[in-house]
């Protein structure tokens, strides 16, 4: 089974350090990771959307949606192939 986990960062300055922190903790389950925001040379966003390709199994899934659910800001959807 493929799992797809969407993060939704609003303020990423303030939540940036948890973000990490929850992401270091799984991070051998990560196997891609694709960070989109809005950028250009008048502006740099501080929401946005990463994108998980995530190997641990629907277990680890859960857990780590709910430790990233728990932090302000932060919203994840999740899709399964």
């Amino acid at each position: 089974m493929k799992i797809i986990l969407g993060v939704n960062v609003t303020s990423f300055a303030k939540n940036s350090g948890e973000v990490q922190s929850v992401f270091r903790e799984y991070g051998c389950s990560i196997r891609t990771r694709i960070g989109l925001h809005e950028a250009n040379e008048n502006i740099c966003s501080p929401n946005g959307l990463i994108l998980l390709e995530f190997v641990g199994g629907t277990k680890l899934a859960d857990e780590i949606t709910a430790k990233l659910t728990a932090l302000p800001g932060i919203e994840v959807k999740r899709m399964e192939f």
